[in-house]
């Protein structure tokens, strides 16, 4: 089952991104329980996301120099708390 991430990482990921990045849209979804028996299955859950996040940040830049960014928003809890984050980050304007 898909949902909308609304735990206590989901809403600390999203209050860093939307502080960093200032983005014109963005979603994120917890895919943990997908995850289940997998490596990097944390119990407690929230280990497992996809974001999809639209902000002027990321104008002209790659899309390894986007990934960069969100990462550097989201600093430890990439360390200590998600195990995996798919990321699909575009410009305004962009498809």
């Amino acid at each position: 089952m898909d949902t909308t991430a609304t735990g206590p990482v989901a809403t600390e990921m999203l209050a860093r991104l939307n502080s960093a990045l200032s983005p014109t849209f963005i979603q994120l979804t917890d895919y943990s329980e997908k995850h289940r028996g997998h490596g990097g299955y944390n119990a407690a859950g929230e280990s497992h996301f996809s974001l999809e996040i639209e902000s002027a940040a990321f104008a002209g830049k790659s899309r390894v120099d986007r990934q960069r960014l969100v990462y550097k928003a989201l600093g430890d809890l990439m360390r200590e708390r998600v195990h995996a984050l798919q990321i699909r980050a575009r410009a305004p304007g962009e498809a």
